[in-house]
């Protein structure tokens, strides 16, 4: 008899397995592509960023819930829309603060989604308030 109540009931609870999937992966080039591939022996200086850790952490944790890794716009979206959905369309600023927390600032680039069709984005930056001593989103001022 408990065989007969577990089968439905796995039954019933398989299709919400569907909903816990694995977070994408960055794309990677195919092997022949990236067996071609050169590095510098020594990294240019010119245009070199330094990140703390800390810091390029809360930046790439604040930008996955702000544009999620995978995420695409909806269907029938302007181009504005499409553009506003890509990551490089951002710049970023992050501010180290008190207490372990960081504040990640992301703007429109100046040069990004213009004269196209939709309305404008925002010059408005959305900007988070990252606990780095507990990995929680403390804030989000849009």
């Amino acid at each position: 008899m408990r065989l007969g109540l577990l089968v439905p009931l796995c039954l019933a609870l398989l299709p919400g397995c569907a909903l816990f999937r694995p977070a994408p992966r960055p794309a990677k080039a195919p092997p022949d592509e990236a067996a071609r591939y050169r590095f510098p022996v020594v990294l240019p200086t010119d245009g070199q960023h330094v990140l703390p850790g800390a810091i390029a952490a809360a930046v790439a944790f604040a930008m996955e819930d702000f544009l999620p890794l995978g995420a695409q716009p909806r269907r029938g979206a302007t181009p504005t829309e499409v553009c506003a959905s890509q990551r490089q369309s951002y710049d970023v600023t992050a501010v180290p603060a008190a207490d372990a927390v960081v504040f990640v600032s992301f703007s429109a680039r100046p040069d990004a989604c213009r004269d196209m069709e939709g309305p404008p984005l925002s010059d408005v930056p959305i900007v988070y308030a990252v606990d780095t001593a507990r990995w929680v989103i403390l804030s989000v001022q849009k």
